[in-house]
């Protein structure tokens, strides 16, 4: 069957328009015989929140000396991997208080074979290899039937073929199965098998009842991302979301840095995550007394000890620890404050914690985490997405998930490797807003960016020149290019006379018309204007908590 599919490139280039063939979507099942069983889920698995299909998606370059074809290649492989992880090529039964279980039946999983009248190269000039995939309907087909929970099959896969002998792999799995650290896992094991490995290097392990409460667990924690007496979000109908990846390199969190103070131990995922958060929640524009949340997506597998969790589980073993804060503080106060709060929730998680978790779920009805007010950051930078490696083709330009949304739950993000066209290796992260609240947030980020501009030119200010800078924009003006040198960093404000304020704000008024024309076009060439940078510099460097080189960025990582 042909599909025909448009993709806008720029302003500058016509529309990309191609079509996808798809053959007959068929059941690849298990190589050899494989045990009829029926396996229990964990209490983590089994819960509201993870009660759906997740999809990946995976772009490789050709390479023109192969005459292998990845779809027979990744085909056959399957059928051996299935071999292994044989509970997916079964379908989940649901028994009494909501109980999961998988019924090892060995009748397959989907596989569709597909080709696009499409080059790489094509969908590289496109913007087409980072989310949003517009066209993600035809790379990954809905099957029919496929899509819900129980009796369907666990996991599809498509593999589109490019004209130009580069190809798409991309997947949709149930997540009730299988978490990001065991997804890598699944994936290392095809990718070995394909590679001409006999058996995984790491034998995948079930035992599911290592996170299965007990009859007498309790509940221990408040588990405050599973209250059960908070008002579901509004929805506004007609409200338009727009999606858009962001890129953050060296020079974006050096600048996220600059705005936490001098020695503070963050790691990269703290300081990155705790921006995005009051970014957001000043987009959204929310009352200033709403509760807002941060969920941070922990993988608990050194957490636990007694017993410890299996190299090969590939079950979810994670929790889900909630910052809690008002719309007011998170706008108002320094970047530390919501970055402590996210150190303090993560920080939360013991093996206690995650005992407690699975006693909740099997007690009170497995619930759903709290939507209203929430955001959630999954990191799987840390997971080798971006090394599944089937062979001639190498490692895929992008890998990593499809969509982000949890069902009509849309305030997700995942952060993923990339490396952009200039080379620069950073972390790509997809995010989902209404429109306006779009145009809001990219205005944060430029202000913020725009002010680590000066760095990336050699223009760091210095203590005298601060409140020169402070007066200046409060006349929606530029400092002077004459007081900024190339060896003074910036850092917090002195204290100040009146009298000496005063003859700086003189001094600022006198200069203003000879140096505003220099750096209003550097600034309308960095960031495309100067609205919203303004606020952003007040309020993100105004030294309530700001100053200094931001303490520590890619310390220590922390799974979250």
């Amino acid at each position: 069957m042909d599909y025909q599919l448009s993709l806008p490139l720029s302003t500058t280039t016509p529309r990309l328009s191609f079509k996808v063939h798809r053959r007959k979507p068929e059941l690849v099942t298990p190589a050899k015989p494989t045990p009829r069983e029926l396996k229990p889920l964990s209490d983590i698995d089994d819960q509201q929140g993870l009660r759906f299909q997740i999809p990946f998606i995976f772009f490789y370059r050709p390479n023109l000396t192969c005459t292998l074809d990845p779809v027979q290649v990744i085909r056959r492989a399957l059928g051996q991997t299935l071999v292994y992880y044989y509970p997916f090529a079964g379908r989940l039964w649901e028994g009494p208080n909501r109980k999961l279980a998988v019924d090892c039946t060995g009748e397959g999983v989907l596989f569709i074979e597909a080709d696009a009248d499409v080059t790489f190269a094509e969908l590289e000039e496109a913007d087409a290899l980072l989310p949003p995939f517009t066209c993600l309907e035809e790379l990954l087909f809905d099957v029919e039937g496929s899509s819900e929970l129980l009796n369907t099959p666990l996991l599809l896969v498509q593999v589109t073929r490019l004209k130009c002998g580069g190809f798409i792999f991309a997947l949709r799995i149930n997540h009730t199965m299988i978490d990001g650290a065991g997804l890598s896992l699944f994936l290392k094991s095809l990718c070995e098998l394909a590679c001409g490995l006999h058996a995984p290097s790491v034998p995948p392990v079930w035992e599911r009842q290592l996170l299965i409460a007990s009859a007498y667990a309790r509940v221990t924690h408040a588990h405050r991302e599973y209250d059960d007496n908070v008002e579901p979000e509004a929805v506004v109908v007609g409200d338009v979301l727009v999606t858009k990846s962001f890129f953050f390199g060296p020079d974006e969190i050096a600048a996220i840095g600059r705005l936490l103070p001098h020695g503070l131990h963050s790691t990269t995922f703290d300081a990155l995550t705790s921006f995005l958060w009051r970014c957001r929640t000043v987009a959204m524009s929310p009352d200033p007394d709403t509760e807002m949340r941060m969920t941070c997506i922990v993988n608990s597998r050194s957490k636990l000890r007694n017993p410890p969790i299996p190299s090969g589980y590939y079950g979810n073993v994670f929790a889900i620890p909630v910052a809690i804060a008002t719309a007011k503080d998170l706008m108002e106060k320094p970047l530390e404050f919501p970055l402590r709060l996210i150190q303090e929730a993560k920080s939360s998680v013991t093996e206690d914690y995650i005992r407690s978790m699975t006693a909740l779920m099997a007690t009170r009805g497995r619930p759903m985490f709290v939507a209203a007010g929430n955001y959630i950051v999954s990191d799987l930078r840390h997971f080798d997405l971006g090394k599944v490696d089937f062979g001639p083709w190498g490692k895929p330009v992008y890998g990593g998930p499809a969509k982000t949304a949890i069902g009509s739950f849309i305030a997700v993000s995942v952060y993923m490797p990339f490396k952009n066209k200039k080379g620069e290796t950073g972390t790509v992260v997809p995010i989902s807003l209404p429109a306006l609240a779009m145009e809001k947030f990219v205005e944060e980020l430029n202000g913020v960016f725009m002010a680590g501009s000066f760095a990336r030119v050699g223009l760091l200010m210095s203590n005298r020149v601060w409140t020169d800078l402070r007066v200046r924009l409060s006349f929606g003006v530029f400092p002077d290019p004459e007081m900024i040198t190339e060896t003074e960093v910036l850092s917090n404000p002195p204290e100040r006379e009146e009298t000496e304020e005063a003859h700086e704000l003189a001094e600022s008024k006198a200069k203003y018309s000879r140096d505003r024309e220099v750096l209003q076009d550097f600034f309308a060439r960095e960031t495309g204007g100067f609205r919203g940078g303004k606020r952003a510099m007040e309020k993100g460097l105004s030294g309530s908590g700001s100053g200094g080189s931001g303490g520590g960025l890619g310390g220590d990582y922390q799974q979250g």
